[in-house]
């Protein structure tokens, strides 16, 4: 019995839950995207990923106006006034989702009269989208805040693999296109929100407890912290735009291929962003900064020596890699050299994403707002005059490193000055973290095989 629950024991910790579920998330999609670019034309999977990347940008000012402010308020409360907290939330949530449907009915209305067929074919399934997506994003939202992720866990497996199952049938009974893909990934959203209504993990009832003073907290923390979650984004919104409108979809589907592996690092990056959360503003209610610093530190460190581990690998596999899920049309396009690009460039992540989080943590959000106004001043002016000068695709995928270095240079002063550390200690704390989780599971290895 006591075997059993060690071997149990990793799946009830919450940082393996999150990776879990964003695991669990990235294979399906992969899976999924193989499938597309093996059954779609080069053309109609350069549309599928400029309508998913601004379907993807819209939702994520909503994620980044609420995921960060609601954490921030929520986490260590007491029932009542969590209770409150939520209510606040899902008003804000309502009124966010109630702005986008105005707009998008207007836009709808303006492009009705330009004819414009695929503009308004894009119109009609966002409004769709938009309300579909509601009951499972405010679920995925408090299950977080009450550190559920194994909960967090069956909504993404419920949402993910309807899609992709669909998305598979269609292919093999050759009905695949752009149409019914995105009807499969509207049903997928509907199911997982369906789920969280029929458990009660939406919490929808506590509207009635809302209160006009967290209401305007939750807005006015919102408004700034909305630039942590939208800098791990932004970059590849606006290179879809000038790739698309520069080189054309083509063009993007190969763009598409080379970044979509780059999920190897983003998975376990966001799912200890979201797991760490939690913790760090714990650390900062209760003041003990300390620990608050090292666990960055820590995460930080860790992460950017596995992936510089990762990166190696991949540099040196990237064609057969790429071949094996674009397939072969794609082994000797930009593809393999773009994805090798990426992944190096990867390495500086981990810093950008956790010195934006502890800012939010330590009601810095306004620092990672302006920041975001600079990161995006840079990245859409290397953009226009790299592909005015050179119309490579190349280019669009170098100058990502620029925003990146603003970032992490424009986060460190603020951060340093509310708590002195060295930046490069972070990498030496990680790779002494990594070698002492190495030596453990070692030890365990060499005790085990002595006890057979």
């Amino acid at each position: 019995m006591p075997s059993i629950k060690k071997l149990l024991a990793p799946f009830k910790n919450i940082h393996f839950q999150s990776l879990m579920g964003n695991g669990v998330m990235a294979v399906f999609g992969l899976l999924t995207i193989t499938v597309l670019y093996r059954t779609l034309s080069v053309k109609d999977i350069g549309v599928y990923v400029f309508f998913i990347t601004i379907v993807t940008l819209i939702d994520t000012f909503k994620t980044g106006f609420l995921n960060n402010s609601f954490i921030k308020f929520y986490t260590g409360t007491t029932r009542e006034e969590g209770k409150v907290i939520i209510g606040s939330a899902w008003c804000l949530a309502i009124a966010i989702t109630s702005g986008l449907l105005i707009v998008n009915a207007l836009a709808f209305f303006w492009y009705s009269f330009k004819n414009d067929q695929e503009m308004l074919m894009f119109l009609k399934y966002f409004f769709i989208i938009t309300i579909a997506t509601l009951p499972s994003y405010m679920s995925n939202l408090i299950v977080q805040g009450d550190k559920r992720f194994d909960r967090l866990l069956w909504l993404k497996l419920i949402n993910q693999v309807l899609f992709t199952g669909a998305v598979i049938v269609l292919a093999v009974l050759h009905k695949a296109t752009l149409t019914s893909v995105i009807y499969c990934y509207i049903a997928g959203n509907i199911a997982a929100g369906l789920t969280a209504i029929l458990f009660n993990w939406t919490r929808i009832e506590t509207i009635k407890s809302a209160s006009k003073n967290y209401i305007l907290e939750i807005y006015h923390f919102g408004k700034y912290s909305m630039g942590t979650t939208v800098s791990s984004n932004f970059f590849k919104v606006t290179d879809v735009f000038f790739i698309n409108f520069f080189l054309g979809p083509a063009a993007l589907a190969v763009y598409n291929l080379g970044g979509r592996l780059l999920q190897i690092i983003e998975i376990p990056i966001a799912s200890f962003v979201a797991s760490g959360l939690p913790g760090f503003s714990g650390y900062y209610n209760n003041k003990l900064y300390d620990d608050m610093i090292y666990m960055m530190k820590k995460m930080i460190g860790m992460l950017s020596v596995a992936i510089f581990a990762i990166t190696l690998v991949c540099v040196i596999f990237a064609e057969p890699i790429i071949g094996l899920i674009g397939g072969a049309k794609y082994y000797h396009t930009e593809a393999p050299n773009l994805f090798r690009i990426f992944m190096t460039i990867a390495i500086l992540y981990p810093a950008d994403r956790f010195f934006a989080v502890v800012l939010d943590v330590i009601h810095q959000p306004k620092i990672n707002f302006y920041k975001i106004l600079v990161m995006l001043t840079v990245n859409l002016l290397g953009d226009y005059i790299g592909l005015t000068l050179y119309k490579s695709i190349y280019i669009v995928v170098v100058v990502n490193v620029f925003p990146v270095l603003a970032a992490i240079i424009i986060s460190y002063f603020p951060l340093n000055k509310f708590y002195k550390f060295n930046f490069w200690d972070i990498y030496i704390v990680g790779y002494k973290e990594i070698i002492l989780v190495l030596t453990r599971v070692r030890g365990m290895l060499s005790a085990k095989m002595a006890k057979e």
